[in-house]
């Protein structure tokens, strides 16, 4: 059992994030969890692990989004791993605005207004069109590549071409592309992205994705590297994919999760990091935290931790 006292916030104005994140270890309940999540993250900033970042896409729905691009132009991460939506909403907001609403909203009359709600974000139908009108003639370009190298593509190639064709500098994409950071992602025909394939798949039914083609590339990078660490928010499969590959070299050093989901339902977005222990995802002495919050709320400031 922790000695420690528990010791109340000073707050003062103007102060720093990381002067907050110092008081938060001490603080108690979820707070204490943040403040070991910043401390771990600094030990992962001295050490020479791999860093994996995975993260839902509502994540990329928010004002994440240009957290996550920035970690890529800094170069503080070494992979991604998410689901093809963020991929998709990644691109959409290159070109068209999000808007905030609220989580009561008239849903029935949204769709009326041809508006699509996530949480309390509202994404317009000609976001979506216009995306269409840029996925159809990047398609073709992609199997033309395809018939050149005589094989389908792999989804981190496909989104590394698809990030150079996307010039604002706020896009994951972009960044991932400019500064050869993988995208893995191991759905690629869901979302909007994959109905499009579905679409452009009608006229040229020989154009695929690869779904396996990640696997190979994501395993080679895990099992060179000398210490892997995972930071993972939320859940699904982009959780599980990255911490299924690390199984190859018997688990991460290093995990920080943060997520809203809870363990009791055994579902693997809630599930804890001991959890993983006993599949050998995470290593039996690896280094963890668990954060219970909304990644919106946390990550913000770990991600000031993970920039310096």
């Amino acid at each position: 059992m922790s000695a420690k006292k528990v010791e109340g916030f000073c707050i003062k104005p103007d102060m720093k994030v990381s002067q907050l994140l110092e008081q938060m270890e001490n603080a108690g309940l979820q707070a204490t969890e943040v403040g070991k999540a910043a401390l771990l993250l600094k030990e992962i900033n001295k050490s020479d692990a791999k860093v994996f970042l995975a993260f839902t896409t509502n994540m990329v729905s928010c004002g994440m989004r240009e957290i996550f691009a920035q970690l890529c132009k800094e170069k503080k991460v070494d992979a991604i791993i998410t689901a093809i939506g963020s991929v998709e909403e990644d691109v959409m907001k290159s070109f068209s605005s999000f808007e905030i609403a609220s989580f009561e909203e008239d849903d029935i009359r949204l769709h009326k207004l041809g508006k699509n709600r996530v949480g309390n974000i509202i994404i317009n139908n000609a976001s979506y069109i216009k995306l269409e009108k840029l996925l159809m003639p990047f398609f073709e370009k992609e199997f033309e590549k395809q018939k050149e190298k005589g094989r389908m593509l792999a989804p981190n190639e496909i989104i590394h071409d698809l990030g150079l064709e996307i010039k604002d500098e706020k896009s994951i994409v972009y960044w991932c592309a400019k500064n050869n950071i993988p995208i893995f992602c191991p759905a690629p025909t869901d979302g909007a992205f994959g109905l499009q394939l579905y679409f452009y798949k009608q006229k040229n039914p020989r154009f695929g994705i690869d779904v396996s083609g990640d696997l190979k590339p994501l395993g080679q990078m895990v099992l060179d590297a000398e210490k892997t660490a995972g930071i993972i928010l939320g859940g699904g499969v982009a959780k599980h994919h990255i911490i299924g590959a690390n199984l190859l070299r018997e688990g991460f050093d290093y995990a920080i999760y943060v997520s809203t989901a809870t363990q009791y339902d055994g579902s693997l977005s809630g599930a804890r990091t001991d959890e993983a222990k006993s599949w050998g995802k995470i290593k039996t002495g690896a280094k963890t935290v668990h954060v219970q919050c909304d990644a919106t709320i946390v990550f913000p400031m770990l991600a000031s931790v993970m920039l310096k």
